[in-house]
């Protein structure tokens, strides 16, 4: 359904469940339409749009010189979003026909929105036989790693051959030496077999996984470490844990094609920096049971204490709150929420170092609550206003490299650097010799609002960037009590229970689609599509379950307070402003090559 409103769009987003629909037919563009209303998402083309007579620039070329935090601050947060998961809009064409009717019948503010002609390559619901195969063999290792299978290592006279018992929990013990010898069993190499032995999908992987590890060139964080690290100390079970804790409201098939097409489905390479992320999450940075669950409130709780270490953690994440260093705010025109870095408000030493590091982290984890299919990359927005050599920072700066390349992959949709001075010329040069090539390719410079605006409706730009939106970031203080919730353990303890068991038949669908592989009669075919089907459903019970586990486990942000993350996961971008007519769309246009002296 689509509806022009006035000026400043109120962008809501509900469940879609997740099912695989029909390629579009390619136009030049489709609307997607978001509403209060849970059936709102639908598709249709919309009237031809003119291009915009303003190119954006494209920076191929600059010198030497030192490096900014701001630019990688505002990768890494837009890094976002790991995680969120991809699906068609429509499943047939009678819902293509049927949205003025929708139109018609619903009360809800709309936003018309230009879109891609169809959901990304790679994504569940879009992808080719081969990909399907690839994320098959990576449920298997990954599943094996879990301890919830393991390949067959006997045959029965008959023929047929016999999987070794799988476990979800690795068996209780007294000592800590016989729980890790029980974590190391099924990693243990086949006393009949060679090292590489063939998985039950056909393909050659090591039978002791624990011994896969990176080249030099390609383990620039040190993946190969964490992982082994994972593997050695890590249950089988506080693994899949950490996984099933970051999957959240997103499809699980999605969060590891993310690993996959980050290391260009490679499956040891992908499953290297999963585990390594899984341990980054739950060992290192403790993203879930600390910076998301205690949030904003707790570190205004720890802004008052008398202890001057812990007083100063607090201060100085909610410095960086008040202030703005980085927001989230709207959207750009194809649907990706919006991550503003201001980085004139960095300053070396003002900060601690941990406290940079939560704040980056908190700020990435609260965009993925923003991402919804189709929509599972953010845009980032990178005010160089006023930057000065003062805002460089060495330390953050590599810490944020690690985040965005290394444990959020393939949640980058755009880096606009805007206004960049004449300095940053040499600042540039360093930064992208950093950056994955394919990653350095998505950032663009733009010299005004005009250029901007190629991305960006005007009217969603706030005037502080050149726009027409009179909105500008003033932070709404934590409530003490808002995250009261928490403390109710029972229906927080029963909701969990119901999503152990969705993940259970979740992983329990994904067996029996690796026990498949290679059945090619169209009986078994059949089948394979009733599997991919039923993950599916059980994705959007994954969901569902999660929004309402949302509360115990999440402190109320300021995306929340402000109206901007809602019940149930409703999303509304434009919360504090009267619903005003959306300027049409204008299309991104083709790239135009730079040159340094076009950067003063």
């Amino acid at each position: 359904m689509c509806r022009r409103v006035a000026r400043i769009p109120t962008f809501v987003y509900t469940y879609t469940p997740y099912r695989p629909g029909p390629r579009i037919p390619k136009p030049s563009h489709v609307r997607l339409v978001s509403s209060f209303s849970p059936t709102a998402h639908t598709l249709r083309k919309p009237h031809n749009t003119p291009k915009s007579a303003h190119a954006p620039r494209h920076l191929t070329q600059s010198s030497t010189g030192v490096v900014t935090v701001g630019i990688l601050v505002a990768i890494a947060i837009g890094g976002v979003l790991l995680i969120p998961l991809t699906k068609s809009a429509s499943s047939n064409t009678n819902q293509l026909q049927n949205t003025s009717e929708v139109s018609k019948t619903s009360d809800p503010t709309f936003i018309t929105l230009e879109m891609a002609p169809q959901m990304p390559p790679g994504r569940p619901g879009t992808l080719t036989p081969e990909q399907e195969v690839k994320l098959r063999e990576f449920w298997a290792v990954t599943l094996r790693v879990f301890g919830v299978y393991e390949e067959p290592t006997s045959e029965e006279p008959n023929g047929v051959t016999t999987p070794r018992a799988s476990t979800t929990e690795p068996p209780e013990t007294g000592g800590k030496k016989e729980k890790r010898k029980s974590r190391l069993h099924m990693f243990k190499k086949s006393k009949d077999k060679n090292t590489d032995s063939e998985s039950a999908l056909g393909t050659s992987t090591p039978s002791d996984l624990s011994q896969l590890t990176l080249a030099d060139g390609e383990d620039k964080h040190g993946e190969t470490k964490d992982f082994k690290a994972a593997l050695a100390n890590t249950t089988p079970d506080d693994l899949r844990k950490a996984f099933w804790s970051m999957v959240k409201h997103d499809h699980p098939d999605g969060l590891l094609l993310r690993f996959l097409r980050a290391r260009k489905w490679d499956i040891e390479k992908a499953l290297i920096m999963m585990i390594s992320t899984m341990h980054w999450r739950a060992g290192e940075i403790h993203v879930d049971d600390d910076i998301i669950r205690r949030g904003e409130a707790a570190m205004l709780e720890q802004s008052k204490s008398d202890d001057p270490k812990i007083r100063k953690e607090g201060q100085d994440f909610l410095d960086q709150m008040r202030m703005g260093k980085s927001y989230l705010h709207g959207i750009d025109k194809e649907g990706r929420p919006i991550c503003v870095v201001r980085v004139r408000f960095h300053r070396q030493g003002e900060q601690s170092e941990q406290s940079l590091e939560r704040f980056t982290v908190y700020t990435i984890e609260t965009a993925r609550m923003l991402l919804r299919p189709p929509v599972d990359t953010a845009t980032v927005i990178f005010d160089m206003t006023d930057f000065s050599m003062a805002n460089m920072d060495y330390t953050p700066v590599k810490f944020m490299i690690k985040c965005f390349e290394a444990n959020y992959p393939e949640s980058l949709g755009a880096v606009l650097v805007h206004k960049s001075p004449w300095i940053f010329q040499g600042i540039w040069s360093i930064i992208r010799g950093w950056l994955d090539p394919v990653v350095a390719g998505k950032v663009h410079f733009t010299k005004n609002s005009d250029e901007l605006e190629a991305y960006i409706p005007r009217n969603q730009i706030p005037k502080e960037l050149g726009g027409d939106e009179d909105w500008a970031y003033k932070y709404v203080e934590a409530d003490p009590a808002e995250n009261a919730i928490q403390a109710n353990t029972e229906p927080r303890d029963q909701l969990l229970a119901a999503r152990s068991e969705i993940v259970r038949k979740y992983e329990g669908t994904v067996l029996d689609w690796i026990r498949s592989a290679g059945k090619e009669s169209a009986n078994e075919k059949a089948s394979l599509e009733s599997v991919r089907t039923q993950r599916d459903a059980l994705a959007e019970d994954l969901k569902k379950n999660y929004w309402e586990l949302d509360p115990y486990l999440r402190a109320r942000s300021f995306y929340d307070r402000t109206g901007v993350i809602q019940e149930g996961g409703a999303l509304n971008f434009y919360p504090s402003k009267e619903p005003l007519k959306a300027q049409s769309a204008k299309p991104v246009l083709n790239k135009v090559e730079t040159s340094p002296d076009d950067l003063d």
